[in-house]
């Protein structure tokens, strides 16, 4: 069964950073895609960003310029870095291997 397991979230004023780490154990393949979800307050889980194994990115509108994801084949490990962070970035963020195995999520909150 596979496991997958987030960090890195946390408190953070606007403009800010922070970087989400997953990761993915047990009986995956490195080859799956891997990515980023969030749930803000009230609103419905969005898809946030994507990786594949050949490390092409791809972001939702809202944060692309701002969110970078890479991931670490060798660890079955993504990440997410994210800069600029605005209130409106407050949510909980859960990773995924595909194809279906999610994280519990790590609570960012992005406020002064």
């Amino acid at each position: 069964q596979v496991h997958v397991v987030e960090s890195g979230g946390g408190l953070v004023q606007p403009g800010g950073s922070l970087r989400l780490s997953c990761a993915a154990s047990g009986g995956i393949s490195s080859i799956n895609p891997m990515g980023w979800y969030r749930q803000g307050p009230g609103k419905q889980r969005e898809w946030v960003a994507t990786i594949s194994y050949g490390g092409k990115p791809n972001y939702a509108d809202s944060v692309k310029g701002r969110f970078t994801i890479a991931r670490d084949n060798a660890k079955n490990t993504v990440y997410l870095q994210m800069n600029s962070l605005k209130p409106e970035d407050t949510a909980v963020y859960y990773c995924r291997s595909w194809p279906d195995a999610w994280g519990q999520g790590t609570q960012v909150t992005v406020s002064s």
